[in-house]
This record gives C-alpha cells, sequence and structure tokens, in this order.
C-alpha cells in the first residue's frame, strides 16, 4: 500500500522536488538530470516520486512555470507603482529587467543549449496548453492595468501580444548566433517594438477608433 501523506507533508515533498529540481537543472540540464537523483536530494523512496509527478520532465516543467509565475508576479507588483500610467520606456524597463533575471536561473543553460526545446517535446499536449492558457491570463492581467480596467481589448489582441512576448523569450536559446555582445540591445529592440504597439493599442482603445 502507498504511503498517505497529510497535505503539509505534500506540499513540503512538492516543494523540495521544485528546488531540487531547478539545482539539477543548472548543473546537469534536461537530459543528465534523473529521478533516481532527484529522490536521493529530497530523501524520499523512488515510489514516492511517481505519486507527485508521472515523469522527471513533469517536474522539470512544473518548477519553471512557477519560476515563470514567480517573474510574472514580481513585474505586475512593480507596475502598480505606476497608478498613474506608465510610459513606453518605463514599460520596456520593467520588461527587460524580468528577462535579465533568467539569466541568474538554471533557464539560461538549458535554453541555450536546446535543452528546452528538447524538454517541451517530452511533455503531454495538455501541460503545454494549460500553461500558454495561464500565460495568457496573466498578459491580460498586464494589459488590465494599462488599460485602466477597460475590457475593449479583445481575445486576439490579447493572444497576440502574449505569442510576442514568449516568441522575445525564446529567442534566448539563440543568443550565440544572435551574438552575445549585442544580445541585449536586441532584446530590448524587441520589447520597445511591441510596448509601442501596445500603447498604441490602448490609444486608439481610448480614442475609441
Amino acid at each position: 500500500m502507498p504511503k498517505k501523506f497529510s497535505d503539509t507533508e505534500k506540499e513540503y515533498i512538492v516543494k523540495r522536488l521544485k528546488e531540487e529540481a531547478m539545482s539539477c537543472l543548472a548543473i546537469y540540464g534536461v537530459r543528465k538530470t534523473t529521478v533516481d537523483e532527484l529522490v536521493k536530494r529530497v530523501n524520499i523512496p523512488k515510489g514516492t516520486f511517481y505519486l507527485f509527478y508521472e515523469s522527471k520532465e513533469l517536474l522539470l516543467f512544473d518548477a519553471i512555470r512557477e519560476l515563470h509565475d514567480e517573474f510574472e508576479a514580481q513585474l505586475q507588483k512593480e507596475m502598480r507603482c505606476y497608478s498613474n500610467g506608465i510610459t513606453i520606456e518605463g514599460l520596456t524597463d520593467l520588461l527587460f529587467k524580468a528577462y535579465k533575471q533568467v539569466n541568474n536561473t538554471g533557464l539560461m543553460l538549458i535554453m541555450t543549449n536546446g535543452e528546452l526545446e528538447y524538454l517541451m517535446r517530452k511533455l503531454p499536449e495538455k501541460a503545454v496548453k494549460e500553461h500558454l492558457v495561464q500565460d495568457d491570463i496573466n498578459i491580460e492581467q498586464l494589459f488590465s492595468f494599462l488599460l485602466q480596467g477597460d475590457k475593449s481589448m479583445g481575445d486576439r489582441e490579447i493572444e497576440t501580444f502574449s505569442g510576442a512576448l514568449r516568441a522575445v523569450f525564446m529567442t534566448m536559446m539563440y543568443k550565440r548566433e544572435i551574438g552575445e555582445q549585442i544580445y541585449d540591445d536586441v532584446i530590448r529592440v524587441m520589447l520597445k517594438g511591441i510596448v509601442m504597439q501596445i500603447m498604441e493599442e490602448k490609444s486608439s482603445l481610448e480614442n475609441g477608433e
């Protein structure tokens, strides 16, 4: 019979698995991170691991998604400081800061060596779709702030801008090809272009165009 865990124990085990998953990503990457290594670090039996995750890939993705959500929450928190409105440069600075934070995590390693793409291929389609839906919700909250609660922007526009921001993020996989010395400048140019279009859409909605 599988051991039954209390809710507190479950939360603790999942938390520890995610922490060690990020550590292993930074050291080993996706392919070389093993369930054996993870359970050894968390000090649980291998069978217990599969009570929480069907595969190491789902755990790694869950850990990455949680980190992503933390960045989103921090971005929204900082944006609330601009209750009287935010400029193009101001929003570009906030988004650029969020992208730069990735450099201090294990994400940069797996993005530049192609292992993020490998991980995505290993995931169930449902998991990827759920992430994209949540990402769109986060972007919608960002737009809600920019539009001061005006809901005029349609789902298609939200999905498009959300996809554009993801596309900039995914260019980290091609940092070497773009050129490491100019990479930050390139990211900032792309972000500013997206922000300018967001602000243009905001202005059009305010003017009823």
